[in-house]
């Protein structure tokens, strides 16, 4: 008997971005001076940071700011409870890159395919919605896929409902007892949410105090795929060059909020060859912590090409 909800497939989303919209994102997340291809349009090896494909499922096609909540309630899951999307977190992410992504989407048709992967009911803490997205670029009547995700959103204080427990999750701590082999830091400030969100993630938690209050985090808080994303780009940054082609998964359990004006600190393993990839390919483990505080990542793991000699790996 199939589980609550599984399977169920939304209506494709079709999704755009320009070239502006690569700068922007690389800007949010922090990408340096000595990274222009990143944040120069007319560098000659100017590309896409390769985890934005994970803001599109936000953005679509919009140019303007839209209604978050009104959209978030558009379409309801058949079979599980209408959750109330103005009390929902980041629960994982997971990307996988297939392909490298053009600079902008003009003149191609391009979507985002979802369908429900899970519904688990965690009891009063709440329910996590698991989903898989793939971006792909239709071509006829082919779509050529550019990169697959698998996310869940957690549905805070929305449980009991009587719905399947879930799978025990699969972990990848770092090595016990073992120092990292090296460390990046990444400081926030009070705006860097209010400029993350012009991405095209228009959630109000990250903008108002009010959402975050109501939810218990005493006022707003970062998107959690800021964290992620920077996350993404001080491993690739560090370990790979910053090329893009350096990079094959990255994931992340999203572990506790993070305030705007916290310091992320993120330590990283190195934990040998990546199986089934190739030559070249190793697998690193990562937790990113906020400075003094508690640890906002875990689970953290990437595929990477190990190509920065200052990487100390």
């Amino acid at each position: 008997m199939s589980e609550p909800g599984v399977g169920f497939e939304y209506p494709e989303i079709e999704v755009s971005w320009l070239k502006r919209d690569l700068l922007l994102f690389a800007n949010s997340i922090g990408c340096k001076a000595d990274e222009l291809h990143f944040l120069y349009e007319l560098h000659p090896g100017f590309t896409a940071f390769p985890t934005y494909p994970i803001i599109l499922p936000f953005k679509h096609t919009d140019k303007d700011v839209i209604d978050f909540y009104a959209r978030s309630n558009a379409i309801p899951i058949p079979g599980v409870p209408k959750f109330d999307s103005k009390r929902v977190v980041d629960g994982e992410r997971k990307i996988e890159f297939r392909r490298k992504l053009p600079v902008d989407s003009v003149g191609k048709k391009f979507f985002i395919k979802s369908k429900v992967l899970g519904v688990y009911d965690k009891g009063k803490p709440g329910t996590v919605v698991e989903t898989e997205q793939t971006l792909v670029e239709r071509v006829g009547h082919n779509d050529i896929i550019y990169t697959r995700a698998v996310g869940s959103g957690f549905y805070v204080g929305q449980g009991g409902w009587g719905g399947p427990k879930g799978p025990k999750t699969v972990n990848y701590p770092p090595p016990e007892g073992r120092a990292a082999d090296t460390t990046y830091v990444h400081p926030t400030n009070p705006e860097s949410a209010l400029l993350y969100r012009l991405n095209g993630d228009y959630n109000p938690l990250h903008a108002t105090p009010e959402p975050g209050q109501k939810m218990g985090f005493g006022g707003a808080i970062m998107h959690g795929l800021f964290s992620w994303n920077t996350t993404a780009h001080g491993i690739l940054q560090t370990l790979g060059d910053s090329d893009p082609a350096n990079l094959k998964e990255f994931q992340a359990r999203f572990a506790s909020p993070v305030k705007p004006g916290d310091v992320l600190v993120t330590e990283i393993w190195k934990v040998g060859k990546a199986q089934g990839y190739g030559d070249g390919w190793e697998e690193v483990r990562f937790i990113t912590k906020v400075k003094g505080g508690k640890v906002c990542l875990s689970n953290g793991r990437a595929i990477v090409k190990i190509t920065n000699p200052k990487s100390k790996l």
